[in-house]
């Protein structure tokens, strides 16, 4: 199965503009990301719609690949730079390019997903703690997701799911195992097209969680689990504890 790591990155972010040229650790951060998907899966590509960033990756010798600037997702950058892309491929993994943290682990979590035929995108979910507190299991801007037997996804919501009745909220970490999710995806290359032509769904609108669109049109999402916590980085503010991250890691 061949393998192709798309990641888009814009410069014009709303609440942290030039965020991939920001500089963390002596470098920019697109360039942490592509070094560490890059050593797991050579077919690693930038998809971008803006001319420094792509001379930011030639420089540091990646491969970036120009976008256009009207797209509504990363998703559908992504798809429009697979088609790009010189080769066939197999699954399509989509990395988010203010996660400059990303283990090897976690891109091989999702790459073990399509060894289920059935599998039609697979993301990532991380247990919530009873040491994480309750606020953090509240937080709407941290989706949660409820998970099928067979490791497939029911649904995704910024609510807490599901609702432990006749249980006091102070109690619902240490008797339930919640999962947070992780915004790290793949798709399998048609079913990447087939989302890209989806218009938004009835449940994304109500939670603006565009993986709602997918279940909602029947597709299989397929979840992998890991422990390892990673830090985005959507605010100066993020960057500044991104900077101590990665001082106590050296």
């Amino acid at each position: 199965m061949k393998f192709i790591a798309i990641i888009p990155a814009r410069y014009a972010s709303t609440r942290f503009p030039g965020k991939p040229l920001a500089i963390l650790g002596g470098k920019p951060i697109i360039q942490h990301v592509y070094e560490r998907v890059s050593q797991v899966i050579p077919a690693t590509f930038v998809a971008t719609d803006d001319e420094r960033i792509r001379q930011a990756v030639k420089e540091f010798g990646g491969k970036a690949i120009m976008t256009s600037t009207e797209h509504r997702s990363g998703t559908d950058r992504c798809y429009e730079a697979l088609t790009k892309a010189e080769g066939e491929f197999d699954v399509v993994i989509n990395v988010q390019g203010d996660e400059p943290f990303i283990h090897a682990s976690q891109l091989e979590s999702l790459m073990d997903c399509f060894e289920d035929e059935t599998t039609d995108i697979a993301t990532l979910v991380k247990p919530f703690t009873p040491e994480m507190g309750l606020s953090a299991l509240k937080n709407p801007n941290s989706p949660k997701v409820v998970i099928g037997r067979e490791g497939q996804a029911l649904y995704f919501s910024r609510s807490v799911i599901p609702y432990l009745r006749g249980i006091p909220e102070e109690e619902w970490l240490s008797r339930h195992t919640f999962f947070k999710h992780i915004g790290l995806y793949a798709y399998r290359s048609q079913v990447l097209k087939k989302i890209s032509a989806m218009p938004a769904g009835i449940l994304e609108q109500a939670e603006s969680l565009e993986q709602l669109r997918w279940l909602e049109a029947g597709l299989k999402i397929r979840v992998g689990q890991t422990d390892i916590e990673t830090i985005g980085i959507d605010t100066p503010e993020d960057l500044t504890h991104a900077e101590f991250f990665l001082s106590e890691q050296q």
